[in-house]
């Protein structure tokens, strides 16, 4: 490569240093010793992992683009990508002792982790129609195979099955939407495209872009299992391997809600009135699904994805929100809470799904919530710990998620989308019934047989940092609101 070319390549170093990183560790796994290098590309995953986010935070000043401006980098991107950097990490970390329980431990994993997050860095920074695509399916790919790692379980390959159907669809669904907005505007750039769409000075664009800003939608809608595009989530969550699920429910959601961010505030940012009503309708229809549909359910890692489906929409309020004409400010108050509910989100779902990795009995995984009875006499320390989880995603003062839930219905209300911020509020009572029947099985049932006690280092460190990020965040919220600050600031003050 010319050195001449390097300053120009700048902005794709962290994406360029990952690419190579997960090369090295695939080659490192092939050629070394099968019996001791599945732990150690582990570790050197996670280290990369999080050496990638300091490189991240340093690549910026401002607004930086290169690959003939289909690659974007802004302090927008730097905030999501260091939520999906350590989620990534965290799904790594918890993955140890499970792999190992099933008899699946093999370093194509973490590997395969890593080369999903590199995807989901190139989604985050997508300045094209063309980049966005590429990146939604290097990380799908890797997804659909650790879906099924599980090779001898048939809920695992049920569950690679339904993602990989489900995701193909969704593709085809997002390249058809592309194909109409490059037909009728002649470009595929964010930047022209948003150019375009702003000299229309109001007046509704031609057909075929309303059409294609649908379906464009309706793919992203998928990629975080947004009503009604939902249906894979709840097996998909229950067949795979506990740690991939744990995965999903955190980085691919936070990285595609980036993207969704991104893509409509940018290039269909002065069409709000066109796609703003989609998305109150599958904000609302996420939220009430999540809210209901999760109440019968036995199996905790069911009842977890209808939980990432209520909380999506909660999170979709704030995109709501930004499809609100006129006051720039209120629209980047909506794009700013969604950023602080996601960071929230996504210390309360590792904390959550490490106390579910910690469900074991003689050896053997559980799931069921019947399993979590009596938790509190048999293991009070991790029954305290579920329950600060447990009360923070139903939304209870004066934990993280309150707040979470409060900036996101602030700004609905400031936008006047009354209506929206109330069924918010109703969706979020009704939640909070099957979130805290958690907590009555764990403190008021007859206790069951014991689940193992056992606690690794790692998993105690989790349980350690999201829990207290959880109580004390409305001490010390500061680094996480400036954050989202900056992050929004990049969208709307170019």
């Amino acid at each position: 490569m010319p050195l001449a070319t390097l300053p120009v390549l700048t902005p794709a170093l962290p994406e360029i240093f990952l690419a190579v990183a997960a090369l090295l560790l695939l080659m490192a796994g092939v050629f070394s010793n099968a019996e001791t290098n599945t732990r150690t590309i582990s570790y050197a995953s996670i280290l990369v992992l999080l050496v990638t986010i300091p490189f991240v935070g340093m690549v910026t000043e401002g607004r930086s683009v290169t690959f003939g401006g289909a690659f974007v980098t802004d302090t927008f991107a730097v905030y999501i990508k260091a939520l999906v950097l350590i989620s990534a990490a965290a799904a790594i970390l918890m993955s140890k002792d499970y792999l190992k329980i099933q008899g699946i431990e093999r370093f194509e994993f973490p590997v395969l982790i890593v080369l999903a997050t590199l995807g989901m860095m190139m989604m985050i920074s997508a300045n094209d129609l063309i980049a966005l695509y590429l990146g939604i399916e290097l990380q799908s790919l890797s997804l659909y195979v650790i879906a099924s790692f599980q090779r001898d379980s048939t809920r695992s390959a049920e569950a690679g099955l339904k993602y990989f159907v489900l995701g193909a669809l969704s593709s085809g669904m997002m390249l058809y939407g592309m194909s109409m907005i490059y037909g009728f505007s002649g470009s595929t750039s964010f930047d022209t495209l948003a150019t375009i769409f702003h000299d229309l000075h109001g007046h509704a664009p031609a057909i075929g872009v309303i059409v294609g800003i649908v379906f464009i939608t309706a793919g992203l809608a998928f990629k975080v299992s947004a009503v009604p595009f939902h249906m894979w989530t709840p097996d998909v969550y229950e067949g795979a391997p506990t740690p991939v699920t744990a995965l999903f429910a955190v980085a691919p959601k936070i990285a595609a809600m980036g993207l969704f961010i991104r893509v409509m505030t940018g290039p269909f940012g002065d069409l709000g009135g066109q796609w703003q009503q989609i998305v109150i309708f599958i904000s609302v229809a996420s939220m009430l699904l999540g809210a209901f549909a999760a109440i019968n359910q036995t199996n905790i890692k069911r009842l977890m994805a209808y939980s990432s489906i209520g909380h999506m929409g909660y999170a979709l309020i704030g995109l709501a929100v930004a499809g609100v004409a006129g006051d720039v400010a209120i629209r980047a108050d909506g794009v700013q809470g969604m950023l602080v509910y996601l960071g929230i989100y996504m210390f309360m779902n590792i904390g959550t799904f490490a106390c579910i990795l910690l469900m074991k009995r003689d050896g053997r995984m559980v799931e069921g919530i019947d399993d979590l009875a009596g938790l509190s006499k048999t293991n009070p320390g991790l029954a305290m710990v579920l329950s600060i989880f447990m009360f923070s995603m139903a939304g209870i003062p004066p934990l993280a998620g309150f707040l979470g839930k409060l900036y996101v219905f602030q700004a609905a209300i400031q936008a006047e989308l009354y209506t929206l911020a109330v069924i918010g509020v109703l969706a979020s009572v009704v939640g909070a019934f099957y979130y805290i029947r958690i907590i009555k099985v764990m403190y008021f049932d007859a206790p069951a047989d014991e689940l193992d006690t056992g606690i690794s280092l790692e998993m105690k460190a989790i349980l350690v940092v999201t829990g207290i990020v959880i109580v004390f965040f409305i001490f010390y919220p500061m680094p996480l609101i400036t954050g989202a600050e900056h992050a929004t600031a990049a969208l709307f003050h170019k």
